[in-house]
């Protein structure tokens, strides 16, 4: 099945045609664009670079959540659209359990965290591909005392790690591994190979983000309509 993956949920904005043997092609960025700005452009070198259009692909698929509330809107919204002009079906891919493909031969917790600000953390945690706790928002400390059980040694990941490093540090001592820069973030293909895997179909319609908190717009609207009504 060919695929071309869209991701934007974090700070890297990244995009892959690829199917179960191959990557024909993956770009990714980090920089002070936009992911508006960047991700049309990068999808349509990718599929140039991969000599393929979007009638030689099989699904769309997008990295859905949790991550940052914009972003995921725009690589969901993108995914939409393009599976809605090509007639194509939609893969939903969770972020977290798409950085962990990354790490599945390390021998040991693996443990990614995006940065949900407020001390708290986006997270999971993996063994392989085996999953051991579900996706929650949760206090960098309370999300440690979820995973310290669960082994002797944590491989963290994600843009919480560099955040939190320290104070991962602090409570865990030396069972705290962190990843280096150029293996810590989400990488397209490790989507990819998630959607792959999961067989996940959907149409474009069914296709949503994945929040484990409402935006701020919201909890701001309804601390509004609270005082309104106070």
């Amino acid at each position: 099945m060919k695929i071309l993956v869209i991701d934007t949920s974090g700070p890297v904005c990244g995009v892959a045609v690829m199917d179960e043997t191959k990557v024909f092609c993956e770009t990714w960025a980090q920089n002070r664009l936009t992911h508006s700005v960047s991700l049309m452009p990068m999808a349509e070198s990718a599929l140039r670079s991969a000599g393929m259009g979007l009638k030689d692909l099989d699904a769309v698929a997008a990295v859905v959540g949790p991550g940052r509330f914009t972003g995921v809107r725009i690589g969901v919204a993108t995914a939409k659209g393009l599976a809605q002009g090509a007639g194509l079906p939609c893969i939903p891919v969770d972020a977290l359990e798409a950085m962990s493909r990354g790490a599945e031969l390390f021998e040991g917790v693996i443990c990614p965290i995006q940065d949900a600000r407020a001390g708290q953390v986006y997270g999971a945690a993996f063994r392989g591909k085996a999953r051991l706790m579900p996706d929650e928002a949760l206090k960098l400390e309370a999300y440690l005392d979820r995973i310290r059980p669960m082994g002797e040694r944590f491989l963290f990941l994600g843009d919480g790690m560099p955040v939190h490093r320290e104070a991962i540090r602090e409570a865990l001592g030396d069972r705290a591994i962190f990843a280096p820069p150029h293996l810590s973030a989400l990488r397209p293909a490790a989507a990819g190979m998630a959607a792959l895997e999961s067989g996940r179909l959907t149409d474009y319609l069914s296709l949503e983000a994945l929040y484990l908190r409402p935006p701020n717009a919201q909890k701001n609207r309804k601390l509004l309509e609270a005082m309104q009504h106070g």
